[in-house]
């Protein structure tokens, strides 16, 4: 009988198993909204990174359904032979107006920015200089890359600049930051991270996926945030988070546009974005400038939340965003906070263990503007429930 060489597969199932991890994905009915149907339960979407609802805003929905009807279905090919369409180039340009650069240039999702770009801007002889928190996808893309890697510890301005003075002799050097930190919602220490590489010459590459659409005049992100124009030399987005479509940018040089249309890996070998997602982006685009009450909605109910949580006295970690962590401890007990969450109709999901260290496994939650005084009420009560019967929240003391 021939050995079960696939078989290393269910060892890893119960492990995960065994320590409270495995998690089957919820199944959203529907649309992705402030209140969602998951798993056939109406439930308070606290999991959604649709932060300003537009994923059905009007104009982006239609923009998608009169795109789909003018020039059909999909592509039909990559960006580089026959699959870059008028839509496409609008957006690219778009973009660049919107973040105050030379050049855009749009790529099928964020991850695939990261994968694709890191790797052309450093190589061999080069160093790469990375926080240690930074999103899965730029870990990925420094590996691809070959170049010296420097991980200095989360925020440590100390440890950056000893990076820097360490690796004086790379050909070039990349300064990685994420704007927003995914897991813990707290913003990178951007003017001091463009200061010093400015002292010691490195490029510095910002990564905007949770910021776009949240931080900067009507969301331009961290570096508009911080008054940082001409200053960052690549920035990243997402249009799959606050403008509530699909891909990924980069917003930067002609020149690094054009290298990566020629040399981008996931760029050259991926077809392009259906036109309905093209055209859906540019209108979300619209939105952010015509309607910056949205944004301003999104903060009043992420300071409202935030308050709500920390009077309860959860742990939300460094968290300066709508990202908020409840920190539980380790990962069975922030998955057992999860589904409890769930059965009193709250989507909170559990993350755990290699995503965050299994001592800071933890519910992530996420405000967004469609959020109403009472979804957040109705949350805010289902956590104090459920903090008490996991001993997250203290009991109250007993009135004289």
């Amino acid at each position: 009988m021939a050995a079960d060489v696939m078989g290393f597969i269910q060892e890893e199932l119960h492990d995960l198993e065994r320590k409270g991890l495995f998690r089957r994905v919820r199944e959203l009915e529907g649309a992705q909204g402030a209140r969602a149907v998951f798993d056939g339960r109406e439930v308070v979407n606290l999991s959604s990174n649709n932060y300003l609802g537009l994923t059905t805003h009007p104009r982006v929905v239609e923009a998608a359904l009169e795109a789909t009807r003018r020039y059909g279905a999909g592509s039909g090919s990559v960006r580089t032979i026959a699959g870059t369409m008028t839509l496409h180039e609008e957006l690219e340009r778009r973009l660049a107006e919107f973040k105050h650069t030379e050049a855009a240039l749009v790529f099928q999702s964020g991850f695939a920015c990261n994968s694709g770009i890191i790797p052309i801007l450093a190589g061999e002889g080069d160093a790469i200089l990375s926080d240690e928190l930074n999103h899965a996808s730029i870990i990925d893309g420094i590996r691809l890359s070959r170049a010296q890697r420097k991980i200095w510890p989360h925020a440590d301005m100390d440890a950056l600049e000893s990076a820097l003075r360490d690796t004086q002799s790379a050909r070039r050097r990349l300064v990685v930051t994420d704007g927003v930190f995914s897991m813990d919602g707290d913003v990178a220490r951007l003017p001091e991270v463009v200061e010093l590489s400015e002292r010691y010459e490195a490029i510095v590459y910002v990564d905007d996926a949770h910021a776009s659409g949240v931080f900067g005049k009507n969301g331009r992100g961290t570096v508009d945030h911080f008054g940082l124009h001409g200053r960052v030399h690549v920035q990243v987005g997402t249009l799959s988070k606050a403008l509530g479509v699909l891909g990924g940018y980069v917003a930067s040089t002609q020149g690094l546009r054009d290298l990566l249309i020629h040399r981008g890996r996931p760029f050259l070998f991926s077809t392009s974005h259906p036109p309905a997602v093209a055209a859906a982006c540019i209108a979300a685009i619209d939105v952010l400038l015509d309607e910056p009450e949205r944004i301003a909605k999104l903060w009043e109910n992420t300071r409202y939340f935030k308050d709500g949580l920390k009077r309860l006295g959860l742990n939300t970690g460094a968290s300066e965003s709508p990202i908020t962590p409840v920190i539980a401890g380790e990962g069975r007990k922030a998955m057992q906070l999860s589904d409890r969450l769930f059965d009193l109709g709250v989507f909170a999901q559990g993350i755990g263990f290699p995503t965050v260290p299994d001592e800071k496994s933890r519910v992530r939650t996420i405000t967004t503007a469609t959020h109403t005084r009472e979804d957040l009420d109705e949350a805010l009560s289902a956590f104090e429930r459920v903090g008490r019967e996991l001993g997250l929240v203290a009991e109250a003391a007993p009135t004289a």
